[in-house]
């Protein structure tokens, strides 16, 4: 018997299930990067590139977009917008890059120049074309915890982040920051990271229980 793709409660007729390829599933290494003062590239100032935008600025990156137009909320942020269209030299510099443009062929373009310069970027909507991919994040300063599908569906990490968010209360904010502040004591007064690691677990389950 045939297996039949179902979406929707409808199956997909021929022509719809021919078009959908195997998608390997990956493995993410994951990782928070540091970026502040750190160059950063977006290609592409509408909406979606807004987005990018303001998630890099929130991690105080420099950051410079380069699309011919700009929606007036990009324009109104700290950033340097280069009116033109995309060229592989903008790369240069750059940590990393994220292409947000509404031309396929140039975000396909931008990631391939950026593979030939070893540099991370992220193509907005298009997992097979990014090297890394942003998570959903919940913050709660200094916490910040992301929740990824591995470029599944976003929506769904969405919705599991927001599922989450009654979990993390201010007794998690206030006991990260006292913790933050007991590093430097530790580091003096245990000599080895597995003991500071038993008094950090230890100190941990006093606070939550």
């Amino acid at each position: 018997m045939d297996d039949h793709v179902i979406f929707a409660g409808e199956a997909l007729n021929a022509v719809e299930a021919a078009l959908l390829q195997p998608i390997r599933d990956k493995r993410f290494y994951m990782a928070c990067l540091d970026l502040e003062g750190r160059d950063c590239l977006v290609v592409g100032a509408g909406p979606i590139g807004l987005e990018k935008i303001e998630g890099l600025l929130d991690a105080r990156a420099n950051v410079t977009v380069v699309s011919p137009a700009a929606i007036p909320a990009v324009q109104a942020l700290p950033l340097t917008w280069v009116q033109r269209e995309y060229a592989p030299g903008d790369l240069e510099g750059r940590f990393l890059v994220i292409a947000a443009t509404n031309f396929p062929a140039v975000n396909r373009q931008v990631y391939a120049d950026a593979e030939l310069r070893s540099m991370l970027c992220n193509v907005a909507d298009v997992p097979e074309l990014c090297n890394f991919i942003l998570p959903a994040v919940l913050r709660r300063d200094p916490i910040a915890i992301g929740i990824s599908t591995g470029g599944a569906s976003p929506a769904l990490a969405q919705r599991i982040r927001r599922d989450i968010e009654s979990v993390i209360g201010p007794e998690h904010q206030q006991l990260a920051h006292e913790l933050r502040r007991l590093r430097p004591w530790a580091k003096k007064n245990f000599a080895t990271y597995e003991d500071r690691k038993v008094f950090f677990q230890r100190a941990v389950e006093k606070a939550l229980g």
